[in-house]
């Protein structure tokens, strides 16, 4: 299994390289979301991975399906309309509203910190069959949104984060782990 890894990898600080159209349904490429989906899995407080996180430097992040759980718990186990897969992300709308959301890292162990976030986010992107859609997301959605697009463009959260804060895993009360973004 992939390794996620931490804040010192150079490759966290590099623009990602976009995944050509063609390479979408690649053998490589399916790979690459394969052993990050292996690695977002191991992690029980991840909700969502960008490739850099795994040391490979290409535009693609994913969202762990327990995000279905997250968002409605009313609803265990029911699937929903997320998209999982974002290759090529591009953020094309951002609300003005913004808000300062806890926000944690699994490549940014176990520091958590406030960051500045727009409550809506829409997203452009392809999925893993090479379709393109379009995807907007309000609260935890857009924040994720915009934490992994960071990750692509070389920006880790802790850059501009505010009260950062170790918390061992030990000590993060069981109604945070809900609510807090670990990307």
């Amino acid at each position: 299994m992939k390794e996620i890894v931490q804040r010192d990898a150079p490759v966290l600080r590099e623009k990602a390289k976009e995944v050509h159209l063609k390479d979408i349904k690649s053998l490589k490429i399916k790979k690459v979301i394969k052993d990050m989906k292996e690695a977002l899995a191991s992690q029980d407080d991840g909700v969502a991975l960008a490739a850099p996180q795994i040391g490979v430097s290409l535009r693609v992040f994913i969202i762990t399906e327990k995000i279905y759980d997250i968002l409605y718990p009313e609803e265990k186990g029911k699937k929903g309309k997320i998209n999982l897969v974002y290759i090529n992300p591009k953020i094309t709308k951002l609300s003005k509203e913004q808000k300062l959301l806890e926000e944690g890292c699994l490549s940014v162990r176990w520091l958590y910190g406030k960051k500045v976030r727009s409550t809506k986010a829409t997203v452009s992107a392809y999925d893993e069959k090479g379709e393109k859609f379009e995807r907007g997301g309000s609260g935890l959605i857009a924040q994720i949104f915009q934490h992994e697009t960071d990750h692509l463009d070389g920006v880790l959260f802790i850059d501009n984060a505010e009260d950062l804060h170790e918390l061992p895993p030990e000590k993060i009360p069981s109604r945070l782990k809900k609510e807090t973004s670990n990307a």
